[in-house]
Formats: C-alpha cells, sequence, structure tokens
C-alpha cells in the first residue's frame, strides 16, 4: 500500500556536488508546495526541518580523491539517525537533498535489520570509488559506499554496507566511468540504460527492476537528472537524452502500485540552473505519483 503517514527531511548538502547550488534544493521543492500536495492527497506529512550540514566556504577540502569527505559522513550519519527515527514513528521517510552523497545516510538509516535493496534513478551510476573516480567528487560514490566499496568510509552514526549487490537495481544510466563498468560486471548489478528503456519499454523494465530490489527493504532514490533536462533543467548535472515527463511519471506511479516503498530520496535539484523553479515542481510532482497519487 502507498504510505498515509510521511515525514519529510531536509539535507542542504553541495559539499559531494562538482558545481554549487543544490543545497538549496531542499527549500526549493518546499517551495513548490510539497506538503500541500501530498496532503491534499490525504497523506499525513509532518516536516522534520533539515539536518545540520556544512558550508564549503568554512571547511578545507580533504583528499583531492573525495573532498570533503568528513563532512559528507557527518552529515549522512546525521540523516541516518533521523531516518530511523521516521520509520521507528511509524512514517516513511522522504530525504531532500541536496547532492546524492546523502542517500548514503538514508540507506544506513533503512539498513537497522540488515543490508536491503534500492532502485536507483539517476544519469549516472554513482559507483565509483576514491580509486576510481575521475573528479573526487563523493556525489559520484554513494551507491558504491553503500556497498561497501569505499575505504575510509566508516564513520559512527553510519552502517556500511547497507546494500545487497543483487537487490540493486540502475534505471535510466546513460553515463557510466570505466571504474563504474567493471564494478558492475564484478558484482552482477542490475542497469536498465535508457537504450534498455526505448527497447523494451518502461514498465517492464520497472517491474523487473522492482522483483530485483526486493528485500529486508526498499528504497527509492531519484536524481531529477534521470529526466532529460529539456524537461528538469535545473539540476546539478544534466546529461542529454533523459526519460520523459511521462516516462518519469509512469516509473512512480509503478513504484506506488508495488507497495513496497520504504524510503524516497529526491536529490540533485539546483535552482540555480532552473527556470522559474519547474525542476523543484516536477520532482514535488514525481513524490505524489511515487506516493500513489492519481488522477482517479
Amino acid at each position: 500500500m502507498p504510505p498515509t503517514r510521511v515525514a519529510i527531511i531536509g539535507a542542504a548538502l553541495d559539499l559531494g556536488a562538482g558545481r554549487r547550488g543544490v543545497d538549496m534544493g531542499p527549500s526549493a521543492i518546499r517551495y513548490a508546495g510539497l506538503s500541500e500536495r501530498l496532503e491534499r492527497a490525504g497523506i499525513e506529512v509532518e516536516d522534520r526541518g533539515n539536518v545540520q550540514a556544512a558550508l564549503a566556504e568554512t571547511r578545507e577540502t580533504g583528499t583531492e580523491s573525495a573532498r570533503f569527505l568528513d563532512e559528507i559522513l557527518e552529515t549522512c550519519a546525521r540523516i541516518s539517525t533521523e531516518v530511523e527515527a521516521a520509520r521507528g514513528d511509524g512514517l516513511l521517510p522522504l530525504v531532500l537533498g541536496g547532492d546524492h552523497s546523502i542517500a548514503i545516510g538514508t540507506l544506513s538509516g533503512l539498513a537497522a535489520s540488515g543490508p536491503g535493496g534500492v532502485l536507483w534513478l539517476d544519469a549516472h551510476g554513482d559507483l565509483n570509488t576514491p580509486e576510481t573516480t575521475p573528479s573526487g567528487n563523493v556525489h559520484g560514490m554513494p551507491l558504491a559506499a553503500a556497498l561497501g566499496l569505499c575505504d575510509g568510509f566508516s564513520r559512527d552514526g553510519l552502517r556500511l554496507p547497507a546494500l545487497d549487490p543483487q537487490h540493486v537495481a540502475l534505471v535510466g544510466v546513460r553515463s557510466l566511468d570505466p571504474g563504474e563498468q567493471a564494478l558492475v560486471r564484478e558484482l552482477g548489478i542490475a542497469v536498465y540504460t535508457i537504450s534498455d528503456l526505448d527497447r523494451r519499454g518502461m514498465e517492464p523494465v520497472i517491474n523487473e527492476a522492482l522483483e530485483r530490489v526486493a528485500g529486508s527493504f526498499v528504497h527509492v532514490s531519484v536524481d531529477l537528472d534521470v529526466v532529460d533536462p529539456e524537461v528538469a533543467p535545473g539540476v546539478g548535472d544534466p546529461v542529454r537524452g533523459g526519460l520523459s515527463y511521462r516516462e518519469a511519471h509512469l516509473a512512480l506511479e509503478l513504484v506506488a502500485e508495488a507497495g513496497v516503498l520504504d524510503a524516497f530520496d529526491l536529490v540533485e535539484v539546483n535552482p540555480i540552473r532552473d527556470h522559474e523553479n519547474t525542476t523543484a515542481g516536477l520532482a514535488v510532482e514525481l513524490a505524489a505519483s511515487a506516493f500513489g497519487v492519481k488522477i482517479l
């Protein structure tokens, strides 16, 4: 069944990204009417505010292979605590990024009963490690970190690994670095590229992916760059050829119909690059679809 009680948790963090701005994503999504949209559909919403996050201007970069790592993981530990608390209160955590590194925290909070599964909707694989990263940006590493593959990411307050690689599915991928390609092959991670979606269609791909991710928990993490930049211009790292507006909604409507959702991320909304808060508005609409809001 779709959730009836939701806890909004903001994570205004952009230290994992290569360009500034996604720290304003949670505010933009709230301003676009997230709570009101869900409440109109009969969903009880409790906004628990933002976790504390450091500013780049106040901290040293740290190692070039994983910039601002300590600060990012401190924030993720706070997210983990908030996610676990929300679930303990019977609410489904809806975590607003910020860059995609915040998913380390969401997944850690879900893993109290052991590693689970994730449906990762993203143009990128986010499977780099400090050894394979071409950029040093941690938002390209959260999935690898959640799989326990990033040395030096262990911290008090974080449960890593939080995922079983056999219960991971990436959908909408259009860009994989060489190290990520090797890791996908080595671990047998399910990756559905944009070409797979073109050939097979959204419904069979999502249904297959949801079967794949079923485990002790099911998390859905949506990077808005999975959608084509003509539809979602305000994202951290746009890549041409993404999902259409209708495809994105169908994917999340299928998630709602499956009734397996335990937590939900919306990340990488960058208001600096957006047009009239279009992408934040899309994030609100996609959340509604994921939570079972229908026309009839």
